[in-house]
Protein backbone atom coordinates (compact mmCIF):
# COMPACT_ATOMS: atom_id res chain seq x y z
CA UNK A 1 0.00 0.00 0.00
CA UNK A 2 0.76 3.92 -0.12
CA UNK A 3 2.97 5.03 2.55
CA UNK A 4 0.60 7.78 2.97
CA UNK A 5 -2.50 6.94 1.37
CA UNK A 6 -2.79 3.72 4.41
CA UNK A 7 -2.65 6.48 6.69
CA UNK A 8 -6.10 7.27 8.16
CA UNK A 9 -6.97 11.65 8.45
CA UNK A 10 -8.50 12.23 12.12
CA UNK A 11 -11.57 14.08 11.51
CA UNK A 12 -10.80 17.26 14.73
CA UNK A 13 -13.55 18.59 17.20
CA UNK A 14 -16.06 20.70 15.19
CA UNK A 15 -15.65 19.68 12.15
CA UNK A 16 -18.41 18.25 9.88
CA UNK A 17 -17.60 15.96 6.74
CA UNK A 18 -19.58 14.43 4.20
CA UNK A 19 -19.33 12.88 0.89
CA UNK A 20 -22.21 13.69 -1.99
CA UNK A 21 -22.71 12.98 -5.64
CA UNK A 22 -18.51 12.44 -5.73
CA UNK A 23 -17.88 15.05 -3.93
CA UNK A 24 -15.79 15.20 -0.46
CA UNK A 25 -17.07 18.50 1.63
CA UNK A 26 -15.42 19.18 5.26
CA UNK A 27 -16.83 22.19 7.09
CA UNK A 28 -15.12 24.07 9.79
CA UNK A 29 -13.95 27.26 12.02
CA UNK A 30 -12.14 28.87 9.08
CA UNK A 31 -14.94 27.54 6.21
CA UNK A 32 -15.49 25.05 3.99
CA UNK A 33 -13.41 22.97 1.64
CA UNK A 34 -14.61 20.52 -0.75
CA UNK A 35 -12.72 18.46 -2.91
CA UNK A 36 -13.65 16.06 -5.95
CA UNK A 37 -13.14 12.03 -5.84
CA UNK A 38 -11.17 10.13 -7.71
CA UNK A 39 -13.07 7.34 -9.27
CA UNK A 40 -12.48 3.79 -8.20
CA UNK A 41 -10.67 4.77 -4.58
CA UNK A 42 -13.42 4.64 -2.25
CA UNK A 43 -13.87 6.97 1.00
CA UNK A 44 -14.82 6.04 4.35
CA UNK A 45 -15.95 7.69 7.21
CA UNK A 46 -16.26 5.71 10.55
CA UNK A 47 -15.25 6.23 14.14
CA UNK A 48 -13.82 10.16 13.27
CA UNK A 49 -11.44 8.93 10.86
CA UNK A 50 -11.41 8.89 7.02
CA UNK A 51 -10.05 6.13 5.29
CA UNK A 52 -9.34 5.88 1.43
CA UNK A 53 -8.91 2.27 -0.33
CA UNK A 54 -7.92 1.14 -3.67
CA UNK A 55 -8.88 -2.22 -5.30
CA UNK A 56 -4.94 -2.44 -7.66
CA UNK A 57 -1.75 -2.89 -6.75
CA UNK A 58 -0.46 -1.02 -9.94
CA UNK A 59 2.00 2.27 -9.94
CA UNK A 60 -0.94 4.94 -11.04
CA UNK A 61 -3.05 3.23 -8.52
CA UNK A 62 -0.88 3.62 -5.85
CA UNK A 63 0.17 7.34 -6.67
CA UNK A 64 -3.68 8.41 -7.17
CA UNK A 65 -4.65 6.38 -3.63
CA UNK A 66 -2.10 8.53 -2.68
CA UNK A 67 -3.12 12.04 -3.66
CA UNK A 68 -6.55 11.59 -2.91
CA UNK A 69 -5.51 11.01 0.39
CA UNK A 70 -3.25 13.96 0.66
CA UNK A 71 -6.13 16.33 -0.89
CA UNK A 72 -8.98 14.75 1.44
CA UNK A 73 -6.02 15.93 4.53
CA UNK A 74 -5.76 19.77 2.86
CA UNK A 75 -9.41 19.90 2.91
CA UNK A 76 -10.14 18.60 6.22
CA UNK A 77 -6.51 20.81 8.06
CA UNK A 78 -8.26 23.92 5.68
CA UNK A 79 -11.41 23.72 6.88
CA UNK A 80 -9.86 23.77 10.76
CA UNK A 81 -7.24 25.50 10.96
CA UNK A 82 -6.71 27.53 7.17
CA UNK A 83 -3.59 28.40 5.72
CA UNK A 84 -1.43 31.09 5.06
CA UNK A 85 1.02 32.33 3.47
CA UNK A 86 3.38 35.83 3.43
CA UNK A 87 5.33 37.65 1.53
CA UNK A 88 7.38 40.85 1.60
CA UNK A 89 7.74 43.59 -0.53
CA UNK A 90 11.35 45.16 -0.73
CA UNK A 91 12.18 48.26 -2.61
CA UNK A 92 12.40 52.04 -1.67
CA UNK A 93 8.82 53.50 -2.78
CA UNK A 94 7.40 49.59 -3.12
CA UNK A 95 3.90 49.18 -1.25
CA UNK A 96 0.90 48.03 -1.53
CA UNK A 97 -2.82 48.41 0.26
CA UNK A 98 -5.95 46.81 0.40
CA UNK A 99 -9.00 48.56 -0.88
CA UNK A 100 -11.79 46.47 -1.24
CA UNK A 101 -11.95 43.48 -3.05
CA UNK A 102 -8.30 44.86 -4.76
CA UNK A 103 -4.96 45.53 -4.15
CA UNK A 104 -3.04 48.71 -5.06
CA UNK A 105 0.38 48.13 -5.62
CA UNK A 106 3.49 50.71 -6.31
CA UNK A 107 6.29 48.54 -7.90
CA UNK A 108 8.67 50.84 -9.81
CA UNK A 109 6.03 50.73 -12.34
CA UNK A 110 5.13 53.79 -14.30
CA UNK A 111 1.52 52.79 -13.59
CA UNK A 112 0.05 51.68 -10.31
CA UNK A 113 -0.29 47.73 -10.08
CA UNK A 114 -3.95 46.36 -9.13
CA UNK A 115 -4.78 42.90 -8.09
CA UNK A 116 -7.97 41.33 -7.74
CA UNK A 117 -8.73 39.47 -4.99
CA UNK A 118 -10.54 36.16 -5.42
CA UNK A 119 -13.18 35.07 -3.82
CA UNK A 120 -12.99 32.51 -0.47
CA UNK A 121 -9.27 34.10 0.03
CA UNK A 122 -8.71 37.29 2.66
CA UNK A 123 -5.48 39.42 2.10
CA UNK A 124 -4.11 41.17 4.71
CA UNK A 125 -0.79 43.84 4.58
CA UNK A 126 1.05 45.29 7.15
CA UNK A 127 3.13 48.74 7.66
CA UNK A 128 3.05 48.64 3.88
CA UNK A 129 5.56 45.81 2.94
CA UNK A 130 4.27 42.46 4.31
CA UNK A 131 1.49 40.59 2.67
CA UNK A 132 -0.15 37.89 4.32
CA UNK A 133 -2.48 35.91 2.14
CA UNK A 134 -5.09 33.43 3.71
CA UNK A 135 -7.71 30.59 3.29
CA UNK A 136 -9.28 27.51 3.71
CA UNK A 137 -8.25 25.97 0.03
CA UNK A 138 -3.90 25.04 0.00
CA UNK A 139 -4.47 25.47 -3.35
CA UNK A 140 -5.66 28.36 -3.77
CA UNK A 141 -3.89 30.53 -1.06
CA UNK A 142 -0.66 29.06 -3.22
CA UNK A 143 -1.82 30.30 -6.41
CA UNK A 144 -2.54 33.83 -5.41
CA UNK A 145 0.61 34.45 -3.44
CA UNK A 146 2.53 32.89 -6.82
CA UNK A 147 0.39 35.63 -8.68
CA UNK A 148 1.14 38.28 -6.40
CA UNK A 149 4.93 37.58 -6.34
CA UNK A 150 5.42 37.38 -10.01
CA UNK A 151 4.00 40.92 -10.40
CA UNK A 152 7.36 42.13 -9.98
CA UNK A 153 10.04 38.94 -9.06
CA UNK A 154 12.80 39.73 -6.59
CA UNK A 155 15.70 41.47 -9.03
CA UNK A 156 18.99 39.06 -8.92
CA UNK A 157 21.49 42.34 -8.48
CA UNK A 158 19.67 44.36 -5.41
CA UNK A 159 16.75 41.96 -4.55
CA UNK A 160 14.13 44.40 -5.32
CA UNK A 161 10.53 43.03 -5.77
CA UNK A 162 8.45 40.62 -4.00
CA UNK A 163 9.30 37.46 -2.44
CA UNK A 164 8.35 35.11 0.05
CA UNK A 165 8.76 35.54 4.05
CA UNK A 166 11.01 32.82 3.87
CA UNK A 167 12.54 32.89 0.91
CA UNK A 168 16.28 33.28 0.40
CA UNK A 169 17.90 35.36 -2.79
CA UNK A 170 21.17 34.97 -3.83
CA UNK A 171 22.56 38.37 -5.19
CA UNK A 172 24.83 38.07 -7.97
CA UNK A 173 27.86 40.29 -7.82
CA UNK A 174 27.04 42.71 -10.62
CA UNK A 175 30.12 44.06 -13.07
CA UNK A 176 33.58 44.26 -11.73
CA UNK A 177 34.28 47.27 -12.77
CA UNK A 178 31.61 48.77 -11.23
CA UNK A 179 33.16 47.58 -7.76
CA UNK A 180 36.35 49.81 -8.06
CA UNK A 181 38.83 46.60 -8.67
Amino acid sequence: MSRVGKSPIVIPKGTKVAIENGVFSAEGAKGKASQALIDGFPVEIENGQITVKRHGDSGPERSKHGLLRALLANAVLGATEGFVKKLDIVGVGYRAEVKGKQINFALGYSHPVIYSIPEGIAVEIDKQNRITVSGCSRQQVGQVAAEIRSLRRPDAYKGKGIRYADEVIRLKAGKAGAAGV
